[in-house]
């Protein structure tokens, strides 16, 4: 359970980072991705989520 607050903690981190330093930057990226189907944005989603956890699995196993 530590290891999961760790981790949305970090989220957090990089989030509030991205928000700080580039927040024009972000509000091009946003408008930018709802040109892009539901779809594609679904399957980029789960691929990510995909990659996140064979690297967890990767360096904590």
């Amino acid at each position: 359970m530590t290891d999961l607050l760790t981790a949305l903690a970090l989220v957090l981190v990089i989030e509030g980072l991205v928000l700080a330093l580039f927040p024009h930057r972000l509000r091009q990226v946003l408008a930018q991705m709802e040109q892009i189907s539901p779809d594609i944005l679904r399957i980029a989603g789960l691929a990510a989520a995909i990659v996140g956890v064979a690297g967890v699995w990767f360096l904590r196993g």
